[in-house]
């Protein structure tokens, strides 16, 4: 199937980005806070993720217009390792070594096959 630039080909990426973001907060954002208890962190989580969802969905449902749901999944991956990258790097001031660069270009390689067709 050939990419065309509709807003139902380009607005599932850019939602799926911004999805990604509020999940990763979710997910990880209370590592930096790690005195709080721990079922305030939950809790925020929950409510962060109310947001990612909000953005998840539509995402999907735009997007199965233009892609397949397989497809959408891989996007979704490929875009958690590069969101969760910087996270990890200018939020939690973790390093990134060649060992998650490569791990990461051996996952985004393996996504590319999901679209040859």
């Amino acid at each position: 199937m050939p990419f065309t630039f509709s807003s139902a080909a380009v607005l599932p990426i850019v939602l799926l980005v911004f999805s990604n973001i509020f999940m990763t907060f979710a997910w990880y954002g209370h590592l930096k806070y790690t005195s709080s208890p721990l079922y305030m962190a939950v809790i925020a989580s929950w409510g962060i993720a109310f947001f990612e969802y909000c953005l998840a969905v539509p995402a999907n449902r735009i997007g199965h217009e233009v892609y397949s749901a397989a497809q959408l999944k891989t996007m979704q991956e490929v875009i958690t390792l590069v969101v969760f990258a910087g996270f990890s790097v200018f939020w939690l001031k973790e390093s990134l070594t060649w060992n998650h660069a490569i791990g990461f270009c051996l996952i985004a390689g393996g996504a590319a096959f999901v679209f040859k067709g």
